[in-house]
């Protein structure tokens, strides 16, 4: 096969992320203990700020735990104090604390694909926290480069295949998220493989378009040996 450039999302793609912020919410809807409100309906209104603060701040648990807090002055039913705000700010912050367990497939398979073609991890979020999790993974030595970027959108795709010189024909973004993975990279003209993850973050899910039919679909992580490796 012609070598190719093998672009991987980090987050809930090579280890697991939004199971930890899923149960930070949790904790939150049990701390808030709503008269009226389902976690559904709580959920709705905490991604309208988190929407929002995101344009502004990014993402990450520093900034999860402000949108927590700012959700609670929201719906509290009760006078809320410097407590509770430190009490929900903190179950954002246990995230930090999380040891990093990559996804199944994850650790026998990059060694395979990275001994055929060039690997490159590309995620979202903050600087100093997505490096972080890429010491701790173990994965970086696999990678030919490394890059944390604010936003996942299509001009942040061609930027990167400019800056590494990648022929879009032979450049794959592999990840779960259709909003920050497979749209935008098809939108810059580059193909794509979706590894779905079922936990998904909701404001990461949307159709995906692909016209062209650039984009391959695998079940497990592992799937790619058939696709690059043979």
């Amino acid at each position: 096969m012609t070598r190719q450039h093998l672009i991987f999302d980090a987050d809930d793609t090579l280890w697991e992320n939004n199971i930890y912020f899923e149960h930070a919410f949790d904790q939150f809807c049990e701390y808030l203990n709503h008269s009226t409100l389902t976690p559904d309906q709580i959920r709705a209104v905490l991604d309208e700020i988190e929407i929002e603060n995101n344009r502004i701040h990014g993402y990450g648990a520093e900034n999860f735990g402000r949108n927590l807090s700012q959700c609670f002055l929201h719906l509290a039913e009760r006078a809320v104090d410097e407590h509770d705000l430190s009490r929900v700010t903190a179950y954002a912050h246990e995230i930090l604390s999380r040891e990093i367990e990559l996804m199944p497939g994850v650790a026998e398979t990059l060694p395979f694909l990275a001994e055929k073609h060039e690997l490159t991890m590309f995620t979202k979020g903050d600087q100093k926290e997505q490096n972080r999790k890429i010491d701790l993974s173990g994965l970086r030595p696999w990678f030919a480069h490394c890059a944390v970027v604010k936003e996942k959108n299509r001009e942040a795709y061609l930027d990167l295949a400019s800056v590494r010189g990648f022929d879009p024909d032979h450049s794959w973004m592999i990840g779960n998220s259709p909003k920050s993975d497979m749209n935008p990279a098809l939108a810059a003209g580059l193909r794509a493989v979706w590894v779905p993850h079922e936990r998904t973050w909701t404001l990461e899910r949307e159709e995906i378009r692909d016209p062209a039919c650039r984009m391959v679909k695998v079940s497990a992580f592992a799937d790619l040996l058939s696709l690059f490796v043979g």
